[in-house]
């Protein structure tokens, strides 16, 4: 059966279409496809996979026409950015400012 297998930086994408056997898993489908020697900063013990963007394990079989996806690791807490743009925004002044007179006489 065929299968996809993608994975990603934010300049670049490579999406593998690759046949395995009806029983194999994830972690068989990746390794048939080659990918871990074109990436060597793929790490199975590391990185995430999913199928079609559910989070799945490595021992999950597939589907005929299922697409695996090998996530990379998040450089920050998306919870903690967010955090801190809050945090910034509340020091930040809204509104825009004053107005001088004669800026306001025109308007």
């Amino acid at each position: 059966m065929n299968i996809e297998i993608v994975y990603g930086y934010t300049d670049r994408q490579t999406l593998l279409s690759v046949d395995i056997d009806e029983n194999d898993s994830i972690e068989d489908a990746i390794n048939k496809s080659g990918i871990l020697q074109q990436f060597d900063d793929i790490d199975l013990s590391v990185n995430k996979v999913g199928v079609f963007g559910k989070i799945s394990k490595l021992t999950s079989t597939l589907n005929p026409g299922d697409r695996i996806e090998i996530y990379r690791p998040l450089i920050a807490d998306p919870k903690e950015v967010r955090r801190r743009r809050a945090a910034e925004g509340k020091k930040m002044k809204k509104g825009g400012g004053e107005l001088e007179q004669s800026e306001a006489a025109t308007k």
